[in-house]
């Protein structure tokens, strides 16, 4: 133990001992805290690479959302439904394997439609070093994910059109009214069912037993009493090389999962800012609001859905022979229209998540600001290695951090936090959120 220690969380702010003149063994972390952070900055070359990708970036963003509606709506207008319908039809008298013939087709096009576009986006992630993973680990990832999507749709559409048939003019509330226990399912799920299929999770406790204890200390330090079983420690080494830790899952699976590189090549004072955002997360209750916001959006959605399904029914049905909504022939127009109805919901969405963040970020600064003056800067080194890693562009557009971004900038967040200085847990802040690039490798992470 370093002699600077005197108290549970003491060693969260000692200053991290370096070799003397030996720069080349200093992690990213280690090389920030030897500077005094005023704002978020990138080299000449770094800020090149930052705004190619920036741009890359948004372009695969839209591309994939314009895409994706596009094929939508040329199945609906080429008449796809009905075909595979009859098709369903066909094969079984059952309406879960129509369930499964019809949805397991409509997301095969999909899937492979998108295809392209995210064999590209790995190929940048390689190619500006954000990603390590192979093409054989990616594919089967990729594989995992359309089973397992399908393996929730297939009974998630079952039901649906069980209550559009038995109920064609309130189905929208009986089925938003279900979505209620089937989101919080999938999120208490979610970290002990799906996501250890993708990366592996270990106790942070048996490999970085100090950071652990430091961590502890920081949450009791809060009044917050996080037991060590609630916090893992994700191998994301083995895919990506970027940083990240978030919160995840609700009741008993609810838990902070810290990523392997942020333990690796961070300082314990800036592991201890991200851990305080993530136990402002935890404190605040953002998955609980989430799930809230969420219903929200979901309940004004599926009204709208079928006001315009009905709409669309009466006057294009005959051309696109569609009988009825209760058909697994209006599967297609259905997706349409959900998934437009998703895509202009995104402000709001990621105005929302912003919320979230920066109440998280005000949070972290009045747990760390107790223990130390330099949480500050703790904080924004923190941001500023986050940046120079992922290559994050300082000045996006400011329709775009409105449309799509689910965090601040981290120009915003790195000013935020140098010029918070009494600033409470509930998240009350002057500066303006905004949000993080639109594709960001699968995490559901927050910085």
């Amino acid at each position: 133990m370093r002699e600077c220690r005197e108290g549970a969380t003491a060693l969260l702010f000692c200053p991290m001992p370096t070799a003397p003149n030996s720069p080349q063994t200093l992690t990213p972390g280690e090389a920030v805290a030897r500077q005094t952070i005023t704002a978020y900055t990138l080299t000449p070359e770094q800020m090149e690479r930052a705004h190619a990708l920036y741009r890359t970036r948004v372009t695969l963003s839209f591309a994939s959302a314009l895409l994706g509606l596009t094929v939508l709506a040329a199945l609906v207008w080429w008449r796809f439904g009905p075909r595979l319908q009859r098709l369903a039809e066909r094969l079984s008298r059952r309406r879960l394997l129509q369930a499964a013939v019809v949805v397991s087709l409509v997301q095969l096009v999909l899937a492979l439609a998108q295809l392209p576009l995210s064999l590209y986006g790995h190929r940048v992630a390689l190619a500006y070093g954000l990603s390590v993973q192979g093409w054989g680990s990616w594919l089967a990832d990729w594989g995992k994910s359309q089973l397992i999507m399908a393996l929730l749709a297939i009974p998630i559409v079952w039901g649906l059109y069980a209550l559009i048939r038995r109920s064609p003019r309130r189905w929208w509330l009986y089925a938003w009214l279900c979505s209620l226990p089937v989101a919080a399912a999938l999120v208490f799920a979610a970290p002990v069912v799906i996501d250890p299929l993708f990366q592996r999770f270990e106790p942070l406790s048996d490999s970085h037993p100090e950071l652990a204890s430091e961590l502890q200390g920081l949450a009791r330090s809060a009044g917050l009493e996080i037991p060590s079983s609630r916090v893992f420690l994700m191998n994301a080494s083995e895919k990506y090389t970027t940083y990240n830790a978030y919160v995840t899952g609700i009741g008993a699976s609810k838990r902070i999962v810290v990523w392997d590189t942020t333990a690796r090549d961070l300082t314990i004072p800036q592991i201890g800012f991200i851990f305080s955002h993530e136990m402002g997360h935890y404190v605040l209750h953002h998955i609980y609001l989430g799930l809230a916001f969420t219903s929200l959006l979901l309940f004004v959605g599926l009204w709208l859905t079928n006001r315009l399904a009905d709409a669309a029914l009466r006057r294009e049905g005959a051309r696109w022979r569609l009988g009825s909504l209760a058909d697994w022939s209006s599967l297609p127009l259905l997706a349409l229209l959900l998934s437009a109805l998703a895509f202009f919901s995104s402000p709001a969405a990621s105005a929302f998540s912003r919320w979230e963040e920066r109440a998280a970020d005000s949070y972290a600064m009045t747990i760390t600001g107790r223990l130390t003056p330099g949480a500050a800067q703790a904080a924004a080194q923190a941001f500023q290695v986050l940046g120079e890693r992922s290559y994050s562009y300082p000045s996006p557009s400011p329709l775009l951090v409105f449309w799509s971004y689910s965090h601040p900038p981290l120009a915003q967040r790195i000013r935020f936090v140098l010029s918070a200085t009494s600033k409470d847990s509930t998240g009350s802040a002057e500066e303006p959120g905004s949000g993080q690039e639109p594709v960001q490798p699968p995490a559901r992470g927050s910085d």
